[in-house]
């Protein structure tokens, strides 16, 4: 049984200082509202047709924890910026919690530029405080998860493992882009503390030290061999790629894999399996590694290398070609007592800067589907529009601070990457130059966005 308590410790200092000042503004003003933030990508990256969504899971982990310890308090009581806050203010910081709702895209979604992937409504002060997290462990399994999906999406049906770990920045960030790479089609990862915590398939070799350690490589590989009989996947490019496959032959191991991790990976491939194949070893595999990514990929099989797995490291956990996602949390409505009214009600918020502007509140994503099954644009609505013959997205994933239902395997949301992410054009789903899936705003969000505009400027 996986699922082992994610180390993070959850407090809520883990945000941007401005957060934590607006919420004693908040507090001391006496401003008591609910409100509504939306997170999304404005613009998808270069490159990228599509994104999906990930990370929602610690996401909501985060938030079912939330709170201050007593040394936490104590810091902020000390901190300049907090010198004029209320005593009351630090009282309530000792009873925080997220008391809120979150209406959510499931992991594995395809998602677009503007549509919200999650939706946080709330008091005020625990809404506003979440935005920094959110968007941090959102974006960033997000962005892994689409990578993967793109090296999947290049390998033609062979494996792509992520070996990556040592080249993220941090070690929690590997863990993380280990079970995103495992959201997007990876088989697995090298990480071994994502195979604790998420059930993420472990894989590893042997590192060219090892064999180095040796005076001998032949005994490196027989001493290796003979431990890990039915699992040894042998590095062999340490000095002659060719003359240490010869070797493994020589000593009578029956490896599962072989890996290649330099040199003219489609010509050695080549050569290793027409050896491998006189040899009997039909079913030992080729592993390549080495600078991969979804171009490398490509040419590799353009070149008909006949590779079984790819170990994908640095350009995996990093995106390195698009590194970071635009994502933004924003204010899209308030609901505040007033009086003369029995009932709170909504103000609607939106920005109007020329490059930036956002539409006002709530939404709901609806997919439409043509012939086939295969997705035809969507629709962003406000949230209480219906499209009988559209597919809502984003579902209540969190009420009163706790979640709604449990947690989905991580294999099961895999799965269902596999099953739609076919769905989606294969031009969008291109390596480069992909179009852009039709994403329309409904007539009833842009008069919404058109009153709110008038009222705010005049």
């Amino acid at each position: 049984m996986f699922g082992v308590p994610d180390p993070t410790s959850h407090s809520v200092l883990m945000t941007d200082l401005y957060e934590l000042t607006m919420a004693a503004a908040y507090f001391d003003g006496d401003f008591r509202a609910s409100a509504s933030f939306e997170l999304f990508v404005r613009t998808l990256p270069p490159e990228r047709g599509y994104l999906l969504a990930a990370g929602l899971e610690q996401a909501l982990d985060h938030l079912e924890q939330l709170h201050f310890r007593r040394e936490e308090i104590e810091y902020l009581r000390r901190h300049p910026m907090f010198q004029h806050v209320s005593a009351e203010f630090f009282d309530y910081l000792g009873r925080f919690r997220f008391t809120g709702e979150v209406w959510a895209m499931p992991e594995g979604t395809p998602v677009f530029g503007g549509e919200p992937i999650l939706r946080v409504t709330g008091p005020i002060i625990e809404a506003q405080i979440v935005e920094t997290y959110l968007l941090a462990v959102i974006t960033f399994q997000t962005m892994i998860a689409t990578k993967a999906a793109r090296l999947v999406e290049a390998s033609q049906g062979r494996a792509v493992v992520d070996f990556g770990s040592r080249r993220a920045h941090g070690p929690e960030a590997g863990v993380l882009a280990a079970r995103a790479a495992y959201l997007g089609g990876c088989i697995g990862t090298s990480n071994v503390e994502a195979g604790l915590r998420f059930g993420v398939p472990t894989y590893g070799t042997v590192a060219h030290s090892f064999v180095m350690a040796h005076i001998d490589e032949q005994r490196a590989f027989r001493d290796f061999a003979r431990l890990f009989p039915e699992n040894v996947i042998l590095l062999i490019d340490t000095y002659d790629s060719l003359r240490a496959l010869e070797k493994i032959i020589q000593i009578g191991s029956r490896p599962k894999g072989v890996r290649l991790d330099s040199g003219d990976l489609a010509e050695l491939s080549r050569q290793v399996r027409r050896r491998l194949d006189d040899a009997g070893l039909r079913d030992t595999k080729i592993y390549v590694s080495g600078d991969l990514d979804e171009f490398a990929i490509t040419r590799l099989l353009a070149q008909k290398a006949p590779v079984d797995v790819f170990a994908v490291g640095t350009a995996l956990v990093t995106s390195k070609d698009a590194p970071a996602l635009g994502g933004v949390y924003k204010l899209v409505e308030v609901c505040q007592e007033q009086a003369g009214h029995r009932r709170a009600l909504p103000r609607y918020t939106a920005k109007f800067s020329a490059d930036k502007f956002t539409y006002p509140g709530t939404k709901q994503v609806f997919r439409f589907a043509g012939d086939g099954g295969c997705y035809d644009h969507d629709v962003l609505a406000r949230a209480g529009e219906q499209y009988p013959s559209g597919e809502p997205l984003l579902e209540l994933v969190m009420k009163d601070g706790r979640r709604t239902c449990p947690a989905t395997a991580l294999s099961a949301i895999r799965e269902r990457v596999r099953r739609i992410l076919p769905n989606l054009p294969a031009t969008v789903r291109e390596l480069r130059n992909a179009e852009h899936f039709p994403v329309r705003v409904s007539a009833a969000l842009e008069d919404l966005l058109t009153e709110v505009r008038e009222e705010t400027l005049r």
